[in-house]
C-alpha cells in the first residue's frame, strides 16, 4: 500500500503533494470541529425543552436547577437567561422600567448567542475553500500534465508510441481524480456542519423566545419543538 501511494505520488508530480498537504490540513479541521461541535453538545435539547417548560409552567427555581448539570450550549444560554429575570423578578421596578431591562437583557443573550454560533462556525470558511481549489489544483495538474504529453508527442514525430501517448493522458488525469477525491469528502463534512449550525440556531430563538415571553407574563404553553434531532 505505501509503495502504491509513493508510486502516485511520483506520478502526480507537485501538484499531488499540494493535494496531500491540504488533506492533511482539512481533517485535522473537520477532527476538531467534531470535538467542538460535541463538547458543545450542539443538538441535544432533549433536557433544556423540559427545563423551559417548567419554566413556563411556573416552576422556575426547578427549572433552573435542571439545567446546572446540562453542558450544552443551549443550557448555558438559557439557564443565564433564567438566573437574569430571575434576578430582576426580585427587584422593585415599575412596569415599564422592567420592560426595558428585560429588553435589553434579551439583546445581550442573543448577542452571546451569536458570539457562541460564530465561534463554532469558525475554520467552516477555510473547508469551503478547500473543497473550491482542491478541484481547481486537480485540474492544474491535468492541464500541466496534458502539455507535457503532447509536447512529447510532438517530439516524436511519426514514431509516436500510441501506448506511450495513453499513459501520459492517464497520469495527467490522476490530479484531478486526486482534487476530486480531497474536495468531495471535505464538501459533505461543511454541509454537515453548517446543517446542524442552522438547526441549532433556529432551536436556540425558539428556547430563549419560550424563556423570555414567559417571563413577560405570556400565557402558560410548552416550547415549539425545532426541528433540530
Amino acid at each position: 500500500m505505501m509503495e502504491t501511494a509513493t508510486s502516485l505520488l511520483e506520478l502526480g508530480g507537485p501538484v499531488v503533494l499540494i493535494l496531500l498537504a491540504i488533506s492533511v490540513a482539512a481533517l485535522a479541521v473537520i477532527l476538531a470541529k467534531v470535538f467542538q461541535f460535541s463538547s458543545a453538545r450542539v443538538g441535544r435539547h432533549a433536557q433544556v425543552r423540559q427545563a423551559v417548560s417548567q419554566w413556563r409552567s411556573g416552576n422556575r427555581t426547578k427549572a433552573a436547577q435542571n439545567l446546572l448539570k446540562d453542558r450544552s450550549l443551549s443550557a448555558a444560554l438559557v439557564r443565564s437567561a433564567m438566573d437574569a429575570i430571575q434576578m430582576l423578578d426580585q427587584q422593585p421596578l415599575a412596569s415599564q422600567e422592567r420592560d426595558i431591562r428585560e429588553e435589553r437583557l434579551r439583546e445581550e443573550i442573543s448577542a452571546r448567542a451569536a458570539d457562541r454560533l460564530f465561534g463554532l462556525a469558525s475554520w467552516l470558511k477555510a473547508l469551503d475553500l478547500v473543497t473550491q481549489i482542491a478541484p481547481l489544483l486537480g485540474l492544474l495538474g491535468t492541464v500541466l500534465g496534458m502539455i507535457e504529453t503532447f509536447q512529447t508527442l510532438q517530439d516524436s514525430g511519426a514514431s509516436a508510441n500510441p501506448a506511450a501517448l495513453a499513459g501520459g493522458i492517464w497520469v495527467a488525469l490522476l490530479t484531478t481524480a486526486c482534487g476530486l477525491a480531497v474536495a468531495i469528502p471535505v464538501s459533505v463534512a461543511v454541509t454537515w456542519f453548517e446543517t446542524r449550525l442552522e438547526k441549532e440556531r433556529a432551536a436556540l430563538e425558539v428556547l430563549l423566545t419560550g424563556v423570555f415571553t414567559a417571563g413577560a407574563g405570556a400565557p402558560e404553553a410548552s416550547v415549539p419543538v425545532s426541528g433540530t434531532p
